[in-house]
């Protein structure tokens, strides 16, 4: 969230201005246009984050840690965090999970705490759909008093401190050995996060997800990777993501990948053994934002472990 009347240091260019400019969310008329869930450039491997009905679908106990950080060298420029495990329950289609993500950008804090729920039906030899739930809780931070302010505004002189406000999401899933696709809303509840007695407000909108991907064995050592991220939120451009990795002897990825009209990126994983994987991301701006010298592009990298044990009932290829 980006707050009317803020004064950046040093604003000497047009450039500069653009920071305030180049926020997912800022206030117009002192109503916040829309709020965005936050942005992953490796989705294909997070995607518990956006679609509950992913839990438990690898088959075994899986845990993922992702860090991001958004338009380095740029002060107040997002800040993701995110952790999260699921699993399986038993051989009855059941899986839980929990996650929790913390989301900062400039003086605001955002974390979420996530319980997620699926129910699978196999409904072939290799597919299967699932079901997933999703209930948040949400804490949110806004230090009003770190703005350094043109005139003062009442309005934005009290800190808000860990405002609680629940939320309810849920998704559907389908996936055999070579295919997947889901769709999802993390979030129905469009809460609001200010008093309704401010001038200032700012509302919790839906984002709406999409996302599916193919793997084709171009040859026994090789396989190519397409993925799409389609997200579509009110009051915000539509957001489309199209991804192609490759996979080397099942152990070394490479990819790129583009952003509908905002960034090109960059992407390396390493399947270290059958349970660990890392993977990193650089994205670079073709906005006016990505010619500004104080922006060094967006830098992403994740951590995943499976336990794999035994191969389960809901047992899925590793590279989904």
């Amino acid at each position: 969230m980006i707050l009317k009347k803020v004064s950046l240091r040093n604003m000497g260019t047009i450039k500069q201005i653009l920071i305030v400019l180049s926020f997912g969310v800022m206030f117009f008329n002192n109503d916040l246009l829309a709020q965005q869930d936050a942005q992953y450039t490796q989705y294909m491997y997070n995607t518990v984050s956006v679609n509950p009905a992913y839990t438990g679908s690898r088959g075994h106990l899986s845990v993922a840690a992702l860090h991001r950080s958004q338009w380095v060298g740029l002060d107040g420029a997002p800040v993701t965090q995110t952790i999260n495990l699921h699993s399986p329950v038993g051989h009855n289609g059941i899986g839980l999970g929990t996650s929790i993500v913390n989301d900062k950008i400039g003086p605001t804090s955002e974390t979420y705490f996530d319980i997620d729920f699926s129910y699978t039906v196999q409904t072939s030899d290799v597919g299967r759909l699932s079901f997933g739930l999703k209930a948040s809780a949400h804490l949110l931070d806004v230090r009003f008093s770190e703005l350094n302010q043109f005139a003062p505004d009442q309005t934005l002189e009290q800190d808000i401190d860990n405002k609680f406000s629940p939320n309810i999401g849920a998704g559907i899933y389908y996936h055999t050995d070579k295919f997947y696709a889901g769709l999802s809303v993390p979030r129905f509840l469009q809460t609001s996060h200010f008093d309704e007695s401010s001038l200032s407000s700012a509302k919790e909108q839906m984002n709406f997800y999409l996302i599916t991907g193919y793997v084709f064995e171009m040859n026994p050592l090789l396989k190519f990777k397409p993925t799409i991220l389609a997200k579509v939120v009110e009051g915000a451009p539509l957001q489309i993501d199209l991804s192609a990795n490759f996979m080397l002897n099942d152990k070394f990825i490479l990819g790129a990948a583009y952003r509908w009209d905002a960034a090109l990126s960059g992407m390396v994983g390493f399947q270290l053994n059958e349970s660990f994987l890392i993977g990193m991301a650089y994205d670079k701006e073709i906005t006016e934002l990505g010619n500004a010298t104080f922006n060094n592009g967006s830098f992403e990298v994740i951590l995943r472990y499976d336990f794999i044990k035994t191969k389960g009932y809901l047992k899925s290829p590793r590279f989904f």
